[in-house]
């Protein structure tokens, strides 16, 4: 078997992560492995090692963190699912070994050779490098989730094929990794998009698939997003960014369609805690904007939920979008891995300063390390 190398966090707050050896393990059913190239550093990445066990208590040290993987398929379980891979594809997928579901460290994503569920892993044409690959998977499933799950929007899953339906979808926080793939899956699915960004994303938003796009700091930016649905049917709302639940509940609810708002993100100041004190302060903003969002969904008719990305690997939605849809969407260019990818360093030891970068925030662009 391989030799296979891990960014473990080996503690409760410990830093730095530490890099040594990992077990192989191989696929079971519909589960494939792949030798990783390149991985995406997510904010929940850096909390859980900032925070602790407030989060992923479930999970035992030491663990491996991450979510988004792009890599070679070096081998394939049993299943009708990895069925459709072989040895030497080219693939991105959702590494989903924190979840209570799987809670396994040969699914985390800071290692060399990772477990993936077939159902959560999507081949990529070879233009599209591993580096600009791997920031997809959370971003996609997040989105997915919030768009297409019966819970949710219940939105049409997006086919090749789709045409218009005459609806419109409301992205707020478009510029952000669950923003473009937002965008691009509706539109995918035959939904116009309207989305809100700062000024300087707005030509990229559009690239993507955005009809228009507003600036969220406006002071009337809900006003005017309410004259621009006029004449539109809304097909709902999903909420990204600080502060976003209370203003798409407000637009929904002054629109002609469907009264609900999928929340993708939690209240409060707009950079992600790394602390206890700042954990607790955001679950707090949280409450209380869930509360005010509440009262006036009530008043109103609009229902709100918060959407958890790893979802998808238990209803169909995840084949839907990583079986169904994005392998033939991306090589035929109707898909573009978004949002850009911002590439520091390369190899496990790396991680951990990319944690820093992450945290001191990108714009329209996702923090990736090649392996």
């Amino acid at each position: 078997m391989p030799d296979n190398q891990a960014a473990w966090l080996t503690g409760k707050k410990v830093k730095p992560l530490e890099v040594r050896s990992a077990a192989y393990t191989p696929p079971g059913e519909n589960e494939i492995v792949i030798h990783n190239r390149a991985v995406a550093i997510n904010p929940v990445d850096w909390i859980k090692q900032e925070v602790g066990d407030f989060m992923y208590e479930w999970v035992k040290y030491p663990m491996i963190l991450g979510n988004d993987v792009a890599g070679d398929v070096v081998e394939v379980g049993s299943g009708i699912s990895a069925a459709r891979f072989k040895v030497g594809d080219r693939v991105l997928g959702h590494a989903v070994g924190l979840d209570k579901r799987s809670n396994r460290t040969s699914e985390g994503a800071f290692q060399h050779y990772v477990v993936l569920r077939a159902n959560l892993t999507s081949t990529i044409p070879d233009f599209i490098s591993f580096e600009q690959a791997c920031v997809v998977p959370l971003g996609a499933s997040t989105a997915a989730s919030g768009l297409f799950d019966k819970d949710f929007l219940n939105l049409q899953h997006p086919r090749l094929d789709a045409k218009p339906n005459g609806e419109t979808l409301l992205v707020w926080g478009g510029s952000t990794s669950v923003g473009c793939n937002a965008i691009q899956l509706a539109v995918g699915a035959g939904y116009e998009v309207i989305a809100t960004a700062s000024p300087k994303n707005f030509e990229y938003l559009k690239t993507l698939g955005a009809k228009e796009v507003f600036d969220y700091r406006s002071a009337t930016v809900v006003q005017d997003i309410i004259a621009a649905f006029r004449g539109r049917i809304s097909a709902g709302a999903i909420a990204i960014g600080a502060n976003s639940l209370v203003p798409c509940v407000n637009i929904i609810a002054a629109s002609k369609g469907r009264k609900f708002v999928a929340q993708a993100s939690v209240a409060g100041a707009g950079k992600p805690p790394t602390s206890m004190t700042g954990l607790v302060s955001m679950m707090w903003a949280l409450a209380c904007e869930s509360v005010t969002a509440s009262v006036k969904g009530k008043l109103s008719g609009v229902r709100s939920k918060f959407i958890w990305g790893s979802d998808v690997m238990a209803t169909d939605v995840g084949a839907a979008i990583y079986q169904d849809f994005l392998p033939y969407a991306m090589a035929q260019g109707k898909f573009t891995p978004a949002p850009k990818a911002e590439v520091f360093g390369n190899g496990l030891g790396s991680i951990q300063e990319a944690f820093g970068v992450s945290y001191k925030g990108v714009s329209a662009k996702k923090v990736v390390v090649s392996l």
